[in-house]
């Protein structure tokens, strides 16, 4: 498909660190994703190991270059990553086989230090400045306006609780616990009351902060694209924020949409 299409009509990512590796072994082990393979996740952050990856993923991509380069969730890894990883890619950015490069993280903190220390020109932030969750806002987003950093802002409904905040309902990847499914309750009920979608809301409060580039949303349709293009098109009341403020329910740093 991509070779199909103008290269520079698209702008592509992939990541690097994570490698999923067939062996066979995948039913045995636990895993928060549904019909998975017979692969599981192998972490590798030294050069070779994302020089490995990298190579792999041109070669399945049919690419000779891709715009964008994420390290993959080093939680456990961050000397590695900073020692091995990160330098890397600085060396692939320098040669022009990579426009940029990042780290995507279900975290703010480690984050911010890559930011501080790895020469990044992006990151993905996932769940961490949401209308449930704003502790990006602590650290991360302010140093990424002050340096210039772009942050692509993802799992902006936390795992689909703010799309629909019923009993069964999942945050973080897990079974939303009560205190957090009541939360997401009282946002919608807010929501409803100035005929505002809740996604609509969710989406437009994570655009709104100026670290914010991107807003990064996954589909599983095309009526799914059409929805998240009108929610983001959507107006909303002032009124809506104001009175999400008054109930606490957003950090008072965070600007209005």
């Amino acid at each position: 498909a991509l070779a199909s299409l103008p290269r520079d009509s698209l702008t592509v990512s992939t990541k690097v660190g994570r490698l999923l590796v067939p062996d066979g072994t995948a039913g045995a082990d636990e895993t928060i994703f549904a019909d998975v393979p017979a692969v599981h996740p192998v972490f590798d952050f030294s050069a070779d190991g994302v020089h490995r990856s990298f190579e792999a993923s041109l070669e399945r991509l049919g690419l000779d270059r891709v715009d964008i380069v994420h390290v993959h969730d080093p939680d456990d890894h961050i000397e590695e990553a900073l020692a091995g990883a990160f330098p890397a890619l600085r060396r692939l950015r320098d040669e022009g086989v990579v426009g940029a490069i990042g780290a995507g993280m279900n975290q703010a903190a480690a984050l911010a230090r890559f930011v501080r220390e790895a020469g990044l020109d992006c990151v993905l932030v996932a769940g961490r400045y949401t209308l449930l969750d704003q502790s990006a806002i602590d650290d991360l987003l302010p140093l990424c306006e002050q340096q210039g950093v772009s942050v692509i802002a993802a799992g902006v409904f936390n795992s689909g609780l703010l799309a629909n905040p019923s009993p069964g309902a999942h945050y973080d990847y897990a079974p939303a616990p009560s205190a957090i499914l009541d939360r997401a309750r009282q946002l919608a009920t807010l929501c409803e009351r100035h005929d505002v979608p809740l996604t609509a809301a969710a989406l437009q409060f994570a655009a709104a902060h100026p670290a914010v580039t991107h807003v990064l949303t996954g589909v599983r349709s095309v009526r799914e694209l059409h929805s998240n293009v009108a929610d983001f098109e959507r107006p909303i009341p002032l009124e809506l924020w104001a009175e999400l403020r008054t109930e606490g329910l957003l950090d008072d740093r965070s600007p209005t949409p």
